[in-house]
């Protein structure tokens, strides 16, 4: 397994790159933005790889951050959605952005994304969620630990709000199925409030409401 090639552009071709390696000319697939951020040819990079194998293929696919490597290798776990569908979509949607979109369930602006239809986005909504939720609130952790204090993008904080509010109502959603009602019914009575500015305990109580009780 190639977790990254550092060497020196040798060509850049539509699609891909290739990067010598002591004398050996590593073919890389990139998105052709990735391609135009990676520098000139004769250049010394880093480029942060997935390695695919198949029967019938070996494949290896480059990304200038780690970040764009993590969102490839969630995309590629969706099905119906190939690598190259996935690499299509990291050249016009910044890995933060499209979390947000997942995580604030936005289909208007996942299906902006070449290839992407409302069944599409809705099942990218639906494997993806959970898994970059985990993600984020992982890679929070770890900052906290090491002491990471880097300044973080507009995307990214709101990214970071959509996921405390998402866990907000997780926690609300819990408790009213503790109450014998249905996740369905509590959902779609979730669906009528604006969620972002309340509580867990407010939710608990407005929910009620709405739910009769």
């Amino acid at each position: 397994m190639l977790a990254y090639i550092k060497g020196t552009i040798e060509m850049k071709m539509t699609g891909y790159v290739v990067i010598d390696v002591g004398g050996l000319g590593y073919k890389v697939f990139m998105s052709e933005v990735g391609i135009e951020k990676l520098g000139n040819i004769g250049e010394m990079v880093k480029v942060h790889t997935y390695y695919k194998v198949r029967e019938d293929d070996i494949s290896i696919f480059g990304f200038n951050t780690l970040e764009e490597l993590k969102m490839f290798e969630l995309l590629i776990s969706v099905s119906g959605v190939g690598a190259k569908t996935a690499l299509t979509m990291l050249a016009v949607c910044e890995p933060s952005e499209f979390a947000l979109a997942v995580i604030s369930e936005d289909v208007k602006t996942l299906t902006q994304i070449p290839g992407i239809g409302a069944k599409s986005a809705q099942r990218i909504i639906l494997e993806l969620k959970d898994k970059i939720t985990k993600e984020q609130q992982i890679e929070k952790i770890n900052a906290q630990v090491n002491g990471n204090t880097k300044k973080k993008s507009e995307a990214e904080d709101k990214l970071q709000v959509a996921i405390e509010n998402n866990n907000k109502v997780a926690e609300a959603i819990a408790a009213l199925q503790v109450l014998g009602y249905n996740k369905k019914e509590i959902e779609k009575a979730f669906a009528k409030l604006d969620k972002n500015e309340l509580s867990t305990e407010e939710l608990i109580k407005k929910g009620l409401n709405l739910l009769g009780l």
